[in-house]
């Protein structure tokens, strides 16, 4: 019977905290960040492959619904020659609309690019112009 007790006192401070903790914002989209370096000489082929293959891709999850759209960033202030130089951000409505996602995926990477096989190919001739720096999951938030 303590257990009990003590569950129904502590509930609601659970829900009191978690209260707090978002009273300064609202939960937001989630955004894929990928943040890529290009290697020396590469730049152009590189934004040259995202305009051809990518941008085409992206539309088509865009139109399907998939994703709620995608930005292309170029670090303008790179500390070092190790920084990352281009980033890719790609904006799903939430954790959910990651569900299933790599089967809906395929079926528009078929449709736009042919086949697995030509992604892959894609793929390998992008990796001899770049290297990933980080892939990272963030939660866009706004501010009350």
């Amino acid at each position: 019977m303590k257990k009990y007790t003590l569950f129904a006192l502590c509930l609601p401070l659970f829900f009191a905290f978690q209260a707090i903790a978002q009273e300064h914002y609202t939960e937001g989209p989630i955004w894929q960040v990928t943040l890529i370096r290009v290697k020396p000489t590469q730049n152009d082929a590189y934004l040259t492959s995202l305009r051809q293959g990518t941008k085409p891709l992206y539309e088509e999850m865009k139109k399907e619904g998939l994703i709620l759209d995608y930005k292309i960033f170029l670090n303008t202030t790179k500390h070092d020659l190790q920084d990352w130089d281009i980033a890719t951000a790609v904006q799903y409505k939430n954790f959910g609309a990651l569900d299933g996602l790599a089967a809906k995926g395929e079926a528009v990477r078929d449709k736009i690019l042919g086949s697995k096989q030509a992604a892959l190919q894609l793929g390998e001739k992008r990796s001899d112009m770049r290297e990933i720096v980080s892939t990272m999951l963030l939660r866009e938030v706004n501010l009350k």
